[in-house]
C-alpha cells in the first residue's frame, strides 16, 4: 500500500495532507523519514509525529444527528464542526455526502469506501428523505414545476414533493448536488427556512437525539 494511503486510512486525513506530512519529514517508516510513493507492509511500522499508525480494523459506520450551526469540515473556520459532537477515536470517519451548515438531520460517517461509494455514486440513485418549511405556502404550480423539474446552473433537479401542509411538506431526491433542494425552492421565489433529513437510502434517523450519534446502523 502507498505510504499516503495508509496514512490517509489511519488518520482520516486526505491524500493531500498525507502527501505534505511527508514532505514535511514528519512520517517514518522503520525509523527512517521516507519519500511520496514509498509503499509499506503489514510487518511495516509507520509513525506521524512519533505516533505510531494502524488501519483500522473492521470498517466503522455511524448515525448522527447533525443539529443546524454545525459544518462537516474538520476545521471550522470560527463555526463548530460535526467532530466536535464526536470522540476523538471517531475523528478518522468521513461524512458520506453533506449537510450544509444551516441544515440538520441524518449525517452518515465512515471508513468503508465501498458504502460510501454505494451510497453516492449517481448509477446506484439512493433515495433521501427531508423534512422542509419554507417561508410561506407553496403553491400548487409551484409543486408542479419543481416535480417537473427547475433548471439551475449544474442542470436540471426535480424533487418528488408530498405532505404539503402549509409551509411545511417533505420531499424525496436521489442526487446530492450542492444546496440543490434551497436553490430549486429559490429559483421559484421561495427560501427554505429549515432542511432536516431523516433518511438516507436504508438508513433512517428515527428517535436518534440531535447532536447524537448511533453506531454501526444494520445496512
Amino acid at each position: 500500500m502507498r505510504i499516503n494511503k495508509f496514512i490517509a486510512q489511519a488518520t482520516g486525513l486526505s491524500r493531500r495532507a498525507s502527501d505534505h506530512a511527508i514532505l514535511e519529514g514528519r512520517v517514518t517508516v522503520n525509523g527512517r523519514s521516507v519519500l511520496a510513493g514509498t509503499d509499506v507492509g503489514a510487518k511495516d511500522e509507520v509513525r506521524l509525529d512519533s505516533r505510531p499508525l494502524a488501519l483500522p480494523g473492521q470498517p466503522t459506520t455511524i448515525m448522527l444527528n447533525k443539529p443546524a450551526g454545525y459544518v462537516c469540515s474538520r476545521v471550522g473556520q470560527g463555526s463548530k464542526t460535526i467532530y466536535d459532537l464526536l470522540p476523538t477515536g471517531l475523528h478518522r470517519l468521513k461524512p458520506v455526502g453533506r449537510l450544509d451548515k444551516d441544515s440538520s438531520g441524518l449525517l452518515l460517517l465512515t471508513d468503508d469506501g465501498t458504502l460510501a461509494d454505494r451510497l453516492t455514486h449517481p448509477r446506484y440513485a439512493k433515495e433521501k428523505l427531508y423534512g422542509i418549511r419554507l417561508d410561506k405556502p407553496l403553491a400548487p404550480a409551484a409543486r408542479t414545476q419543481a416535480e417537473r423539474g427547475v433548471e439551475l446552473e449544474d442542470g436540471l433537479s426535480r424533487l418528488k414533493i408530498e405532505d404539503v401542509h402549509g409551509t411545511r411538506l417533505t420531499a424525496r431526491l436521489s442526487e446530492g448536488r450542492n444546496r440543490q433542494i434551497r436553490r430549486t425552492f429559490a429559483v421559484l421565489g421561495y427560501e427554505v427556512r429549515e432542511l432536516h433529513r431523516t433518511k438516507f437510502g436504508p438508513y433512517e434517523l428515527g428517535d436518534l437525539a440531535p447532536g447524537t450519534f448511533a453506531r454501526d446502523p444494520k445496512y
